[in-house]
């Protein structure tokens, strides 16, 4: 039986980012290290290079405290702009823009990104074209009409939404009625691209534990089609290593790439 939908309160009270990088992204332990990390950052690097989605600015929302989602797409757009509703997620995030000495390692991570782009520049120089590409960061609130207010966001060429959307939303009506409203944030053509766990309950950051929406294959593309947009591309693995379900209990990971209409 899933778990009651955890408040948004709650969330902010008790997630601490530090713990969930932990538990998510340490090399070779972290649940999220792996399979997922390979199916987003791969199926990014492809819709930025042969997908070709690119332009001025990207919309990062629900970023997070990582920056593995955003290495590929520094090299297609001029302006990044990051987002998250914690305080303790963007203090993480910027920690690692600043190069504090206590900022999260993802040398690893951007490894694997390079090699992907054909060991395009080394590491340290990746990181750096994504420091200077990220121009702002700012406090976002799916569940708002406009999620940046007060801040008027000006319409971006692209949005991405990574493991972000199944926390707010307490069912796909919810779900559905985000990405109504994320339109607004999109200019006229422009991508929105989302990548998340499926037919999962609930994940850990550390020894805290967070209930998720369960999304499911039929339920996001109706989703998608009921909020007006064009999807593109669908893709949806399923989980291949299960050793650590009592940490996450997702199923698998799907990546949905669309488009506002003109």
């Amino acid at each position: 039986m899933a778990a009651p939908h955890i408040s948004q309160q709650d969330y902010i009270d008790n997630f601490n980012a530090r713990d969930y990088l932990q538990t998510s992204y340490t090399p070779g332990k972290g649940i999220l290290f792996g399979e997922w990390i390979e199916f987003a950052t791969r199926n990014l690097h492809e819709t930025f290079t042969t997908g070709g989605v690119r332009g001025d600015t990207l919309l990062d929302f629900g970023t997070g405290p990582t920056i593995y989602q955003l290495l590929s797409a520094c090299e297609v757009f001029d302006k990044i702009i990051v987002s998250d509703l914690l305080e303790q997620n963007r203090a993480e995030f910027q920690k690692w823009l600043n190069k504090d000495p206590d900022a999260f390692d993802w040398t690893h991570i951007i490894k694997g990104v390079c090699e992907l782009e054909g060991n395009r520049e080394n590491p340290e120089k990746k990181a750096e074209k994504l420091r200077s590409k990220v121009k702002q960061v700012l406090k976002c609130d799916a569940l708002k009409i406009n999620p940046y207010d007060p801040v008027i966001v000006p319409p971006a060429d692209c949005l991405l939404v990574c493991l972000c959307l199944e926390i707010p939303c307490k069912d796909m009506k919810s779900y559905c009625n985000v990405l109504k409203n994320f339109k607004d944030l999109l200019k006229p053509e422009g991508h929105i691209l989302i990548f998340s766990t499926l037919n999962a309950t609930y994940y850990h950051a550390g020894k805290k534990r967070f209930s998720l929406l369960s999304s499911k294959k039929e339920e996001l593309e109706m989703a998608f089609k009921e909020a007006g947009y064009i999807i593109k591309k669908a893709v949806y693995t399923p989980r291949a290593d299960k050793s650590k379900i009592d940490v996450a209990d997702y199923e698998g990971h799907y990546f949905i790439h669309a488009h506002k209409p003109k």
